[in-house]
């Protein structure tokens, strides 16, 4: 969405007290038609969800044991299905079907629970955004070095250094994302996602089939019911590392913050609740069969060994060409997954500063810039180009500065999974649906937030004594 399209679809809004209806340019809101289906939402979700972290599911079911580790994920998957469907409800206020669309998290928030909550859910929501974008950079870069060193090891024998630096790597993708920011609108990256979505399939399923081949070459299914054993670590970092574990799980479920973005994407009729329902037990359903598969997989192949990554902490050394195909799937879906996560900070930015100075020509001014081979113009936002720019930049260097992927996006995960995923979502349906205080469901909801809680906090801990043990030894802008 483009600055000034911000500002005049706020202005429709304004005077929107006979709402556009019945036609096939524009919604009941006066905005654009929606085009969303079931099938682009769920590409949306799985390129949310879907991230790199999948890789690293191996050793979080190794940290746990058989026992734990496909358990917990379960419960995840299931949490995350159930807030999500009632987070969907939220869409609408009043009504599911027929009230005022809210169009971010946020407003969301705003319309069911009040100021202090949007304040609160702003501060978590833009930061954990803030975050991924980070954690996809590192996650990017880290992907992108172990190309070189799959081909350096390919060469030069398997016990070869082959040392490389992340910064060029770091500096590239974000030159990319300058570019791919300049997209003005969720809306309009939907093929972005579907590549996105198709490239999470391509190394999960590589992922999958090396640790598949690795169990039928070991001959046997390595691990423990309890997870790694004292000797290999001690005591105490068995308990922050299973922590640190549920942090990792937490994370690569966590796509809540941006699910009423995608909503608004969505077509009615039928409902777009209904449609999200849908999408949302589609995408959750995929990502927990792969998530299951790659994770289970790899620790049968490695046990105690489990890399932080199957293909990047190289667990598997061969066949090269094809560790080096997952890991450019990783890098495009990163990619993508980059633009998904940023795009509902932008918009939200975009607006604000466009309500602040809305006689700004600087913030409302559009150059038509003609693209060859499209044969159209596009419309250049000098606003957009330079706080996006900006934005990617702060995120590069910062990626640089701190390039703990498992450690961050544990932290991250924790953070957020709690408030984003369980707490707001839960709140807005007791109150949107009138459920009496103190009454069976009440109460179960509470459990279930409360429960969530202490995962969160557990989780938290576990990851920030990893953050603090690579610090112990990290120099910074050598990695």
């Amino acid at each position: 969405m483009t600055d000034s399209g911000v500002h005049k679809q706020h202005r429709v809004l304004d005077i929107s007290s006979a709402p556009v209806l019945n036609s096939d340019t524009y919604d009941d809101d006066g905005r654009k038609k929606r085009t969303g289906t079931v099938w682009t939402a769920s590409a949306h979700i799985i390129t949310a969800v879907i991230g790199s972290g999948v890789l690293s599911l191996a050793w979080a079911v190794g940290q746990l044991g058989w026992i734990a580790g496909p358990i917990i994920m379960l419960l995840f998957s299931l949490v995350t299905y159930y807030t999500s469907a009632l987070l969907a409800m939220c869409y609408r206020s009043h009504d599911p079907d027929t009230g005022k669309r809210n169009y971010t998290y946020m407003d969301a928030v705003r319309a069911n629970l009040g100021s202090w909550h949007v304040k609160t859910c702003g501060i978590v929501q833009y930061v954990n955004l803030f975050g991924v974008a980070i954690g996809y950079t590192i996650a990017s870069s880290i992907s992108m070095m172990a190309i070189g060193r799959s081909n350096c090891f390919h060469s030069e024998g398997d016990n070869s250094p082959c040392k490389f630096s992340s910064n060029p790597y770091m500096i590239a993708f974000g030159v990319i994302q300058i570019f791919l920011s300049q997209i003005p609108d969720f809306d309009q990256i939907w093929w972005l996602s579907i590549v996105a979505a198709v490239m999470s399939f391509t190394y999960s399923t590589i992922g999958l089939g090396l640790g598949i081949a690795k169990v039928a070459e070991n001959g046997m299914v390595k691990g423990s019911l309890s997870g790694i054993s004292i000797g290999t670590v001690t005591q105490i970092d068995k308990v922050w590392r299973s922590f640190q574990a549920l942090g990792a799980i937490a994370f690569a479920y966590s796509y809540s913050m941006i699910l009423i973005e995608i909503q608004d994407t969505v077509k009615s009729p039928p409902a777009e609740h209904k449609t999200m329902k849908k999408a949302t037990l589609l995408s959750v359903a995929v990502t927990t069969a792969f998530y299951m598969a790659c994770g289970c997989f790899g620790y049968a192949a490695f046990g105690d060994s489990s890399p932080g990554n199957l293909l990047t902490g190289f667990g598997f050394y061969n066949p090269y060409w094809l560790i080096d195909i997952a890991n450019v799937a990783i890098v495009v879906h990163l990619i993508g997954a980059y633009q998904v996560y940023s795009q509902p900070l932008f918009a939200f930015i975009e607006k604000a500063i466009s309500d602040w100075f809305p006689k700004s020509e600087f913030i409302r001014s559009e150059i038509p810039v003609w693209v060859p081979g499209v044969n159209s113009y596009y419309k250049l936002s000098p606003f957009r180009l330079v706080w996006r720019s900006i934005f990617v930049v702060i995120t590069t260097v910062i990626s640089m500065l701190l390039p703990f992927f498992n450690d961050v996006v544990g932290i991250l995960g924790a953070l957020g999974f709690w408030p984003l995923t369980v707490y707001f979502p839960v709140e807005m349906y007791i109150k949107t649906s009138k459920i009496p205080k103190w009454g069976t469901k009440w109460i179960c909801l509470q459990i279930l937030s409360f429960v969530c809680l202490l995962i969160s906090v557990v989780a938290a801990v576990g990851s920030v004594a990893g953050v603090v043990n690579d610090l112990k030894v990290y120099k910074p802008f050598s990695s």
